[in-house]
């Protein structure tokens, strides 16, 4: 089961979507993602994409983000996410919303809506990296969906092998940890 690992939420257990449709991150790799962008969490807008229990947008909120939005397709795991929300008592905060969609919506209702975001965490079924990792570029780019010095961060396999450029975002850092990698972009346009 995931937990939230430190912050105002710390050591809440989490439940998580039941078969293998999903696959929750691990703590160790949870710990090293949140080590390493701990000093942009604080007072971010965070997009959780591919959500599943919900837990990493959950402990991003528990260390200090404004606000999170979570975006998860499936009904099932979607149900998980409700009953985690309710779990750190935030039924119908606007600190946290969910998106029951696809990706592709939320991001185009987002982006027509003007929302810009400081984090935005994706982790698709390892498989589809290429093809999500294409089709969220894509529309994060054209509506510039990333604030400045903002990042799209990407767990994957360690047999996918990441761009250096996809649709305007350049990758600026990888790292291994074990079979799953996290790898970062940032807008070529913006920042550094």
């Amino acid at each position: 089961m995931p937990r939230v690992v430190t912050g105002r939420f710390r050591g809440a257990i989490l439940q998580a979507p039941e078969g293998d449709k999903t696959r929750p991150t691990t703590d160790k790799v949870k710990e090293a993602l949140f080590s390493i962008i701990q000093s942009y969490v604080p007072d971010s807008e965070f997009l959780d994409l591919f959500a599943g229990s919900g837990q990493i947008g959950i402990e991003a909120l528990s260390r200090g983000a404004k606000r999170v939005t979570l975006v998860e397709r499936s009904g099932q795991a979607a149900s998980v996410i409700a009953k985690n929300i309710s779990k750190i008592k935030l039924d119908g905060s606007d600190e946290i919303r969910v998106h029951k969609k696809s990706t592709a919506q939320a991001l185009e209702l987002l982006g027509q809506a003007g929302e810009k975001f400081d984090i935005i965490f994706m982790d698709p079924p390892y498989k589809d990296v290429p093809l999500r990792l294409e089709e969220a570029t894509k529309l994060i780019s054209s509506f510039g969906m990333l604030k400045e010095d903002g990042m799209l961060i990407v767990e994957h396999d360690k047999d996918c092998v990441m761009p250096e450029e996809i649709n305007g975002l350049k990758c600026v850092r990888s790292c291994s940890y074990g079979i799953t990698v996290i790898t970062f972009f940032k807008d070529n346009n913006i920042g550094g």
